[in-house]
């Protein structure tokens, strides 16, 4: 299954949130929580039971059931949603994270919900996003970090950082990018040409975890449209073995790269 396949698979493997005898302006509040996961909302009412609880199913099967006040915490109760949202968030806390608190709004769901779909990201998102993996694989400083460019032009103009991230001693680092452009040059990682349409037009990070289930993250993405990307999140172990296992595969993660940027 290549990356664009991969990223098929997950968007259509979306679960539904049924949320039962909620107010409608309730329901749509969840909507825009959760417009960044692959989940979908909806509403219903019963003829009796409880107020304002959901469901979470997927492939029609009973995955959990909250309340909505776990789901949307109110202000001043535990892990209210704070002004400053993402900013000063720990990047280990992932998307979504509450500033201060280190839990997440909605986990109850959101621990069910291996794979956070986003859509119509700008470059400067993808490269925030990015950022968080590399940060992750910087403090670990062991393992693997793999990450896709694009095309060698990009690359050229992210050398520092990832020269800076093959540093770490047992960091091995290993970047992908299409033959366009001038390969820059390359001391501390690996650089993998790759002559397919899907190194061109996807962008990912995927970070092994250096041996911490925990720690393991990924990001792929596919450019839909001329700036434009639309992929996923994940920090599923299984999603992000399959990544690196894939790429290690299909483009040689052994090979290493001289000064020049030449394969040796």
């Amino acid at each position: 299954m290549s990356l664009i396949e991969l990223i098929a698979g997950v968007e259509a493997h979306e679960a539904t949130l049924t949320v039962f005898n909620a107010d409608p302006a309730v329901t749509d509040e969840l909507r825009e929580h959760f417009a960044d996961r692959n989940v979908r909302i909806v509403g219903d009412q019963t003829a009796s039971g409880p107020k304002e609880f959901a469901v979470l199913a997927r492939d029609g099967e009973f995955v959990t059931a909250v309340t909505v006040d776990e789901l949307l915490p109110r202000p001043g109760g535990d892990g209210a949603r704070s002004s400053g949202d993402r900013e000063g968030a720990a990047a280990d806390d992932g998307p979504g994270a509450e500033v201060g608190t280190g839990e997440r709004v909605g986990r109850p769901v959101l621990d069910h919900l291996d794979e956070t779909m986003f859509t119509s990201y700008s470059r400067e998102d993808m490269v925030a996003a990015s950022r968080e993996i590399e940060d992750r694989a910087w403090r670990v400083g062991d393992g693997e970090l793999h990450a896709g460019f694009q095309t060698l032009d990009v690359l050229t103009g992210e050398a520092d950082t990832y020269d800076l991230l093959g540093e770490k001693e047992r960091l091995d680092v290993h970047a992908y990018a299409a033959d366009e452009g001038d390969a820059p040059d390359v001391e501390h990682y690996a650089v993998h040409v790759g002559e397919t349409a899907e190194i061109r037009e996807t962008w990912f990070v995927a970070y092994d975890g250096g041996g911490y289930e925990d720690a393991k993250c990924a990001l792929l993405a596919e450019e839909r449209a001329p700036g434009e990307f639309y992929g996923f999140w994940s920090y599923d172990p299984e999603t992000v073995d399959y990544i690196i296992d894939y790429l290690t595969e299909r483009y040689g993660g052994s090979e290493q790269t001289d000064e020049g940027g030449e394969t040796v």
